[in-house]
């Protein structure tokens, strides 16, 4: 029985591999807290994610690192599985 490809280490390679280079947020331009590791980063919306620009359930390749960016936490929850960027959404007061 296969387990979760995300927690093999190729998966973990490319990780690393893209947090070492420390890229700016690929969504929304800003820097990313490369600082934060382990549960503080799982808590923190400004910290690092490997985002795919193809999302996987389109047929993105996991491992393919010109598949990989880096992103926020929180931009890359925003963007769930679209290819396109979020809209800023218009503001209620007219």
């Amino acid at each position: 029985m296969a387990g979760n490809p995300r927690n093999g280490r190729p998966y973990r390679r490319l990780c690393a591999q893209q947090r070492a280079r420390r890229l700016p947020c690929w969504q929304c331009g800003h820097e990313i807290d490369y600082t934060l590791t382990g549960y503080a980063a799982q808590r923190n919306a400004w910290s690092f994610t490997l985002d795919h620009a193809v999302p996987l359930s389109l047929g993105g390749d996991l491992l393919d690192p010109a598949n990989a960016r880096s992103a926020h936490r929180r931009c890359n929850s925003a963007r769930g599985n679209r290819t396109t960027q979020p809209q800023a959404r218009a503001s209620r007061r007219w």
